[in-house]
């Protein structure tokens, strides 16, 4: 049986607005180190492939497009980048995956934020560039507008894909130019011979002169080649104009669907973005559902759970990707069943926190061992490797230089 792919994205004290208030979740931590280092380090023992951490240049907000004044959900969170990095030296095999905003930070910088953490992880980074139209996040920066989306706009996906098809571009054109500071530096540029006073080989790093329609970028990167050549890019997308975002850019997809039948169709529609794509169609991309989770061992107490969240609430918990309670067993079954349409694995979201973390690494993960459908141990170092992604050779390296994922 080919085995799935397992992740977690974490955020805060889980996905829904009112898991702070859970008598085992710890608010008063989500700010500190200490915190993060026991999800990540749950997480690897659970033998996942990698966890994500979420982000954004704006508050938390209770709606997709504007902020609010809300004073009874989190609010406030670290920096993605420096928090995964922070955690690469506790952790030994899982990825770390953080997002990026693409539409107000210089491409430049991602490439090498992104690039350290991938040297701090030892190869086990990834990247999840996002693109942001909130008026509100432009006015930190000052230098530019974006196109606000209404009320209106956000009831329907293929609307927002239209109204924000220049911002896509615009993020499609900056993981390009990531990719090409990545490889600005050839894998053994480094010389390091102190006998002969040689530090570098001045000839294998380069200039990538990137002119495009929203950047003009020199180069190279402050940052010597990353250990994976370059760190996975992974892009969650819903509708048209982010399939094709990640059909020419991604190593790995995040979709969302409601069922069953509805995987089969997004599969269907990423797999026309493919089409469209001039990326090689044997560049594979690995194809993660996403999965909003509220797991319990005993039979309905998740359903339970969510009740009494969503009145605390005063709302009824919903979200892009689907919201599933139930047992790890059952659990188990609908990812198998999914799977069967073509997935490669799935991101799930825990409900709350840490309690459905660690119902996914003691109740999932062995519930889908026995069935012989996750791995027993980590059989790679480099999150490359255990998404069984190939190390892309330098383009400026002689042929046939690729190294095995490893």
């Amino acid at each position: 049986m080919t085995r799935l792919h397992l992740a977690v994205a974490l955020d805060g004290t889980g996905w829904h607005p009112a898991a702070w208030r859970e008598p085992g979740a710890r608010p008063a931590e989500i700010l500190t180190a200490r915190y993060w280092a026991d999800l990540v380090t749950e997480a690897e023992r659970g033998l996942l492939d990698f966890v994500t951490f979420e982000d954004a240049l704006g508050l938390q907000t209770s709606a997709f497009h504007l902020p609010d004044d809300r004073t009874d959900h989190v609010r406030g969170r670290l920096d993605a980048v420096l928090l995964a990095a922070a955690l690469a030296p506790l952790t030994s095999h899982i990825g770390l995956v953080p997002t990026t905003n693409v539409t107000h930070t210089e491409p430049f910088h991602l490439a090498a934020g992104i690039a350290s953490l991938d040297h701090a992880s030892r190869g086990r980074a990834g990247w999840r560039p996002q693109i942001t139209s909130r008026a509100a996040d432009a006015a930190h920066f000052g230098r530019r507008t974006t196109p606000q989306l209404t009320d209106e706009d956000v009831l329907d996906s293929e609307l927002i894909a239209a109204r924000l098809r220049e911002l896509f571009d615009e993020a499609g054109e900056v993981v390009e130019v990531v990719r090409l500071l990545w490889d600005s530096w050839e894998d053994d540029a480094e010389i390091r011979d102190a006998p002969t006073g040689r530090f570098i080989d001045r000839a294998k790093v380069h200039h990538v002169d990137f002119e495009g329609r929203h950047f003009s970028i020199r180069g190279p990167s402050i940052t010597p080649r990353p250990p994976q050549g370059r760190p996975v890019v992974a892009v969650l997308a819903h509708a048209s104009t982010p399939y094709e975002l990640a059909a020419d850019g991604a190593d790995v997809v995040f979709v969302t669907p409601q069922s069953r039948a509805d995987a089969v169709t997004r599969l269907g529609e990423f797999g026309q973005a493919r089409q469209r794509s001039d990326r090689p169609a044997d560049d594979r991309i690995a194809v993660f559902a996403d999965l909003v989770v509220f797991l319990d061992a005993e039979p309905g107490r998740a359903a339970g759970r969510k009740r009494r969240l969503d009145e605390l609430d005063d709302s009824v918990f919903g979200s892009d990707a689907a919201v599933f309670t139930g047992t790890p067993g059952e659990l188990a079954d609908l990812l198998l069943e999914w799977r069967e349409v073509g997935l490669d694995g799935f991101r799930l979201r825990p409900g709350g926190l840490p309690h459905d973390l660690t119902a996914i690494t003691r109740g999932l993960v062995p519930e889908l061992q026995r069935r012989g459908a996750f791995r027993t141990a980590y059989e790679a170092d480099s999150l490359r490797g255990l998404l069984g992604l190939p190390r892309p050779a330098n383009r400026h390296a002689r042929a046939g230089t690729a190294g095995p994922a490893q």
